[in-house]
């Protein structure tokens, strides 16, 4: 299509939980134990109770059914882990399986009705995954709040550098400095996991994120005027009035009338800000993928891959609703308005935080041991093999980088009409989550991509009728409209199942730097496409003086190319496993434990890292570089 979808842009006293299926030995039966089982239902206690006598003293797990080949292998494991190791994963990851699944609608007091309650509730989890108990509503909370982040800061940081007069080698370094914390998730995520800050290894990092967001807003609202009237006034004090047009005589005139106590921050100031903004945005949203990456091991067969569904239809519905209304806010209040809900909104989940039930305390492997985990994790081939196939296949995902103007010039799109399209994409793109959720959360992993990438390559082909003039009695609008935004919805269909399988392939204890190198690589591949696509302009003209000639050829050359790139993803589908049982296979096969398997991925990861650091840098130090004016 024209590009990629708009989304491209060890929990509680858990003791409690695997007490029945997964009973701990005497020893361990401590009061803090105790008192912990103490807050489950009195039938549950019972239940616990008798279970905790007739329990012997190791640590072998009660098996879950007569055959042992069905047991539930809730957490990805691997056979030369330490023994150590193993003793406190078994501890403090409780079985998906666990009777104590917080079915407590009887005992619960509720008002609401049972299917409701356990919709909300789902009985058949444990209760550390039920996202929207107290103890655990910052997850979705953090989800929601990156979501609602995300489609306030796009416009104003599309528009506002635009009425500050930034010149186009500018707003390129202010988008780079945005997005360049990203680029360290790996080292948020080391960090958090080998050294716990006041005792916890992801909430306190969390709320520091998200004071670190806050903080930037309200450094920019503090020591610059953002005021619309700032930016006209001050802004056209620049501009020669003399020979000038109307508008600029007459803002002139507003500024001698009504001087301006404040002026506007300016272009260093404001990218400072967005700087820290988006350091303790990714610092927060790395916390709550790692929570996610730990909690989602416990699921339920039954329901696996549900919990984060859930996490990423409430991140995109935060997106879907934020980028039109922050479109709204801006153009009627101004950008202050944008900035102070940028302000305050991290500040919402503050109490959240504060109640998430995290265990204190936790023993953290030491930093060698855990490189050396990473380092067996992805020497394994159920890691490397399915990652290569999500690399190249998003490497692959190249779009037509002159679509956007050709909708301008072309078709005379407006600015207006232009973001109703990106609007629309982010409503599809959330419909494409919960449809996942809801339709194909029980396909194969391997059948997803095969139907999404077909079918996006028949909505491809549409294009080329756009350019040609042919859209069967629709404006160009509706047309361009549901061919572009259907994109978006394929593109939430595919998300999640690599996101699910990323989960499984992360070592215990390390979840936080392994789940952000898995998510780094698959997006730096993002990165490379989108270079690959500027590569592409050079090929055939699609420059804007051959638009405005009527010369579209290229456009149409270029389009069916573009499609064909992204179609051939398919060849590569071999590589990702059908289920998470072949990526459990993977891991037992011969290929299994391969160091240059091993180096390739690391190699890959750190180079796409080192490509992300020196663009971001480069558009920093030398703004213009890349032909930018």
């Amino acid at each position: 299509m024209n590009g990629s979808p708009a989304s491209r842009y060890v929990y509680g006293e858990e003791v409690n939980l695997q007490s029945a299926s997964c009973p701990p030995p005497n020893p361990f039966l401590t009061d803090d134990v105790v008192n912990t089982i103490n807050h489950l239902d009195n039938a549950a206690i019972e239940h616990g109770k008798r279970e905790l006598r007739n329990v012997d003293n190791s640590l072998e797990m009660i098996p879950l059914s007569d055959n042992k080949e069905e047991n539930d292998e809730s957490i990805f494991s691997y056979e030369n882990e330490d023994e150590q190791h193993v003793d406190i994963q078994k501890r403090h990851a409780p079985s998906s399986n666990a009777p104590f699944s917080g079915d407590d609608f009887h005992s619960s007091g509720t008002r609401l009705p049972q299917s409701i309650y356990q919709y909300i509730y789902p009985p058949n989890a444990p209760r550390t995954v039920q996202l929207f108990r107290p103890e655990n509503i910052a997850v979705p909370a953090c989800y929601l709040l990156v979501g609602l982040l995300q489609g306030l800061s796009g416009p104003f940081t599309n528009v506002y550098p635009l009425d500050l007069n930034a010149s186009e080698a500018q707003q390129a370094t202010i988008s780079s400095l945005k997005s360049l914390p990203s680029t360290f998730k790996l080292v948020f995520g080391f960090l958090s996991d080998n050294f716990p800050l006041a005792g916890y290894r992801r909430k306190s990092y969390m709320l520091i994120g998200w004071a670190v967001t806050s903080l930037s807003m309200c450094l920019l609202l503090m020591f610059s005027d953002l005021s619309m009237e700032a930016v006209q006034l001050n802004g056209g004090h620049e501009k020669s009035v003399e020979g000038g047009n109307d508008t600029e005589r007459y803002l002139q005139t507003i500024a001698q009338q009504n001087p301006v106590t404040g002026a506007p921050p300016s272009i260093p100031f404001l990218s400072f800000c967005l700087l820290l903004f988006g350091t303790g945005f990714w610092f927060a949203d790395v916390m709550g993928d790692s929570i996610v990456a730990e909690k989602a091991k416990l699921e339920p067969e039954s329901s696996r891959g549900q919990l984060q569904s859930t996490c990423y239809a409430c991140r995109f519905f935060g997106l879907m609703v934020a980028a039109p209304f922050s479109t709204i806010i801006y153009s009627t209040f101004g950008p202050k308005a944008v900035v102070v809900l940028m302000a305050g909104l991290p500040a919402s989940i503050v109490p959240f935080v504060y109640i998430l039930n995290e265990t204190k305390n936790v023993p953290v492997a030491s930093t060698k041991e855990q490189c050396s985990e990473i380092w067996s994790t992805v020497c394994s081939r159920a890691v490397w093999q399915p990652m290569g196939f999500v690399y190249l296949y998003n490497v692959l995902q190249v779009g037509n980088a002159a679509w956007k103007q050709f909708l301008k010039t072309v078709l005379g799109f407006t600015s207006n009409q232009l973001n109703s399209l990106l609007i629309a994409a982010y409503v599809l793109l959330w419909l494409g989550i919960m449809a996942y959720k809801k339709f194909f959360i029980s396909w194969s992993w391997r059948s997803v991509y095969v139907s999404t990438t077909l079918l996006n390559g028949v909505l491809s082909a549409l294009q080329i009728l756009l350019i040609k003039g042919i859209t069967f009695g629709l404006s160009p609008f509706l047309f361009a409209l549901g061919d572009d935004c259907f994109a978006d919805f394929i593109g939430g269909i595919q998300f999640l199942p690599t996101t699910i399988m990323m989960v499984h392939l992360c070592p215990s204890g390390s979840e936080g730097a392994s789940y952000a190198m898995f998510t780094t690589m698959s997006n730096s591949a993002y990165t490379l496409s989108a270079a690959f696509s500027t590569l592409l302009l050079g090929v055939w003209d699609v420059s804007k003086e051959a638009m405005e000639r009527g010369e579209l050829s290229g456009m149409v050359n270029l389009t069916a190319l573009t499609t064909l790139i992204q179609v051939s993803g398919v060849l590569f589908v071999g590589l990702l496993p059908r289920t998470k049982e072949d990526l459990l296979g993977l891991h037992a096969d011969s290929l299994s434990g391969s160091k240059i398997g091993g180096f390739i991925f690391l190699f890959v990861t750190f180079s796409s890292v080192v490509y992300s650091l020196v663009v971001g840098v480069l558009n920093i130090i030398k703004p213009g570089w890349a032909g930018e004016s």
